[in-house]
């Protein structure tokens, strides 16, 4: 029964049944085509005719072959040893064939079409008759229903991964991300959504803002920022978790500070916490790299008042963590173990690694899969630790793999899985090792579509994230008490007591539809709605006076490298942008050999370098560039794809550049703002400035209006000055008043009266004609208030008025004529 679960040992099956159903049959493969070329997916008992192991899957020569297959003429025999000879690379026992053998070839259809064979010896001597061979056409038409519904099933998750790409583009261009983070979102979807073309480097181009969508601008010599994706992406997970926090803190108005950090260490996440107890923050989150090491810590945390829970791993025994967010990791891992139990019926040795024996949810996956493993013949070998290091993964599974003996491997930890995978394809036992694998990386996607990983068990890490920040700003609203009340009690698991738990689930990922999972498309589908659900609610404004500090693990992967470059014209970055159209090439075609960077590409290794333009509103951005080591590795289907994540590229890109511009424009206008304040405040100073000329005589000039706000300045200062030098008159000079209309004598005799009861006279003085004659006209009386025409005349009124006089002395050459 063909389940879905593991199309290699479904197709092996098939293989097994025609020789097996075959009188005289020892040898049989099943030969599907890719492009030119015969690809073997399954084979028995060619290894008697190689020195070594036959690997799957395998280079089996040109898919000429294939094409003479009549569907309607049904299975036809060619000479065994010419067969072997050109579809067989390897083979070294070729004498040995009776000389009359043939291998039968039944064409293995997928909407009618041949594309493949199963092809099966026979010795000549015994033909096969027709219900032998209607038996053979049977298992062909098996094989062609199975991969009919595998690339119906991959075509659906290519769809939903696109789509998630695409909405995670949009997303970053709604969140405003850096171009750093864009590239690194665009890497891990290309090479996850398109499998076969196996990119080995992505990397954005970006023309400098001046220059862009003008050839003159690059002619000159215009400057690129270059940002290349590391060759394996940063690990997915933390990256969604951290989003799902981010999420949470915008819909609940509450400040999130989300780090990482190694499990120890000076930088390490005891440092995080201690730093945030001392800045005081809210509530801590953090997911333990080392439990037992964390928990003093937590505990000097718990003593400053400040509420601490866990996510993605539960604290040690007897911790003063609050509570977990997470999952389930023994009944995860027991799932593990019974998806495991289903690959290898006849059961077998498993082979199991783990990021950290020191981390709690690993050691629970591992017991959590023992336990389901135990009574069905499946034994578990000691798991390997990889220490969050993904090369030292990939060299524990190589190595655990030439020992032999292996049937099955676990990933417990998101990176374990694919070190299985990428050991088990350089092995040749891609699809031959069954392997679960926990949480969907990019890498754990594409080995679940190529058929490497066969399941998948995956947790719900941006809940996670959110439901963690959710529960803090719960207990620090209402109290950690009270939050905690609508929580199930504290459990027990094996010899260890659990805080209260808030599990956030696990769903069983595989590519296809089984009884017992989900299939990837569907499952992706699910997760972006999650996600856009979460993004969508709430809306608070933030309240900076509550800081809850989340702190995840440091995955140790090598980030984004960023350069600059001089855009040449002569390089494929300059002809895309020259052109505006994608460019596709073959880099050993003759005609780029004085093209530099193909060049350099060709000696990288790089078979097909592909460069799309990332154009917005017919304005060149940049160029998406991609290398693979493939020949041929970029169809249109797959040029399409990267073109239509550059449109969307080149929106978020075009965003990012209108918010920059945006903020250094508002930074230009504050810093305006600012000087423009600090010259008004000065004028505002100098506009009414006070004067003391004599004892218990004040001078105040007025320049330009008197309207209610300055008249405020002008009483405040002038008060002040009085009671401080106890002044007994005060010269108000109009020279420089620009009107002396009804309002501006209002405000005169304001000052006035208030100066009067502090037992000081204002006199005004510099009262100039027309002045004097509009205020006439206009009816305007100033009371009592004394005026004089000239500041001198003023001086000399009140010099009387304090006992004082003023004295007249000509030049010393007048005196002495």
């Amino acid at each position: 029964m063909i389940t879905g679960l593991d199309l290699f040992a479904a197709l092996h099956r098939i293989v097994q049944d025609a020789t097996d159903s075959l009188p005289g049959t020892r040898r049989g493969s099943l030969l599907i085509r890719e492009g030119d070329r015969l690809i073997y997916r399954a084979a028995v008992g060619l290894e008697s005719l190689l020195s070594g192991r036959l690997p799957i899957p395998s280079d089996a020569g040109p898919a000429s072959a294939v094409s003479r297959l009549d569907p309607g003429e049904g299975a036809r025999a060619v000479a065994a040893a010419a067969w072997y000879r050109e579809h067989l690379p390897g083979a070294v026992a070729l004498d040995w064939l009776p000389a009359d053998a043939v291998v039968v070839l039944a064409p293995v259809c997928m909407r009618g079409r041949p594309v493949g064979a199963l092809a099966v010896e026979q010795p000549a001597a015994e033909p096969l008759g027709d219900e032998r061979r209607a038996r053979l056409m049977a298992l062909a038409g098996s094989a062609g229903a199975a991969l009919e519904r595998r690339e119906l099933f991959d075509d659906k998750a290519r769809s939903a991964h696109e789509n998630r790409v695409l909405e995670e583009v949009l997303n970053a261009v709604a969140s405003q991300a850096s171009p750093q983070e864009l590239v690194e979102i665009i890497s891990s979807g290309i090479k996850s959504v398109q499998l076969r073309p196996q990119w080995s480097a992505v990397e954005l181009a970006l023309v400098e803002d001046d220059a862009c969508g003008a050839w003159p601008a690059s002619e000159r010599g215009a400057e690129l920022r270059v940002y290349r994706a590391p060759r394996r992406a940063p690990v997915a997970y933390w990256n969604n978790l951290r989003e799902g926090a981010l999420v949470a803190g915008r819909a609940l108005g509450v400040d999130v500070t989300y780090r990482c950090a190694s499990a120890a260490g000076e930088a390490g996440q005891s440092a995080l916490i201690d730093e945030g107890v001392r800045r005081g923050v809210s509530g801590v989150a953090v997911a333990p790299g080392d439990a037992a090491g964390l928990e003093p810590a937590i505990r000097r945390a718990a003593e400053a008042g400040i509420p601490v829970i866990t996510f993605d791993t539960p604290p040690a025994d007897g911790s003063r963590a609050l509570a977990y967010v997470g999952t389930d990791n023994v009944a995860a891992g027991r799932l593990a173990g019974e998806t495991m139990a289903r690959l290898l019926p006849d059961g077998g040795v498993v082979g199991a690694q783990v990021s950290s024996l020191r981390a709690m949810n690993g050691r629970d996956r591992v017991a959590g899969f023992g336990a389901a493993a135990a009574g069905k013949a499946i034994s578990m070998r000691s798991p390997l630790e990889s220490h969050y290091d993904t090369s030292a993964a990939m060299q524990l599974a190589l190595d655990a793999l030439r020992e032999g003996g292996l049937s099955g491997a676990f990933g417990a930890c998101a990176e374990n899985g694919p070190a299985w995978g990428m050991a088990a394809r350089a092995l040749g036992r891609a699809g031959d090792l069954k392997i679960v694998s926990f949480d969907l990386i990019p890498e754990t996607i594409a080995m679940l579509r190529e058929g490497i990983i066969h399941a998948a068990v995956v947790q719900r890490e941006h809940d996670m994230g959110y439901r963690a920040v959710e529960l803090l700003h719960d207990m620090v609203s209402r109290g950690a008490e009270a939050a905690l009340a609508e929580l199930p009690a504290p459990g027990q698991v094996e010899d260890r007591r659990l805080p209260r738990f808030i599990d956030t689930g696990v769903d069983l990922v595989t590519l296809e539809s089984t009884p017992w999972s989900r299939p990837l498309s569907e499952h992706l589908t699910l997760e972006t709605s999650r996600k856009s659900a979460n993004r969508r609610r709430g809306g608070a404004a933030v309240d900076r006076s509550r800081e809850l500090l989340v702190i995840s693990l440091d995955a140790d992967e090598q980030g984004l490298v960023e350069g600059r470059a001089r855009l040449e014209r002569a390089s494929l970055v300059g002809r895309v942008l020259s052109a505006g159209r994608s460019v596709v090439i073959d880099t050993l075609a003759g005609e780029h050999d004085l093209w530099p960077d193909i060049v350099e590409a060709r000696r990288k290794g790089s078979r097909t370098r592909v460069g799309v333009p990332l154009l917005a509103r017919g304005v060149a951005l940049g160029v998406l560039v991609l290398d693979s080591e493939r020949r041929a590795a970029c169809s249109p289907e797959d040029l399409g794809l990267i073109e239509r994540i550059a449109d969307t590229l080149a929106v978020a890109l075009e965003n990012a550049q209108l918010l920059r511009r945006i903020t250094e424009r508002t930074q230009e206008l504050e810093q305006a703002n600012r000087q423009q304040a600090a010259l008004l405040g000065t004028i505002h100073e100098l506009s009414s400035p006070v004067v003391p000329v004599a004892r218990q005589i004040l001078v105040m000039p007025v320049v330009g209006a008197m309207d209610r706000q300055r008249s405020g300045r002008f009483l405040e200062s002038m008060l002040r000055e009085i009671s401080e030098r106890h002044a007994r008159v005060v010269l108000i000079d109009v020279t420089g008043m620009a009107a002396v209309d009804a309002a501006a004598a209002d405000h005169l005799m304001t000052a006035a009266r208030a100066a009067g009861l502090l037992g000081a006279e204002v006199v005004l003085v510099g009262i100039a004609p027309a002045a004097a004659r509009l205020m006439v006209e206009q009816g305007l009386d100033l009371g009592g208030v004394v005026t004089r025409s000239t500041l001198e005349l003023g001086f000399a009124y009140a010099l009387s008025k304090t006992g004082g006089r003023l004295v007249y002395g000509g030049s010393p050459r007048a005196a002495r004529s």
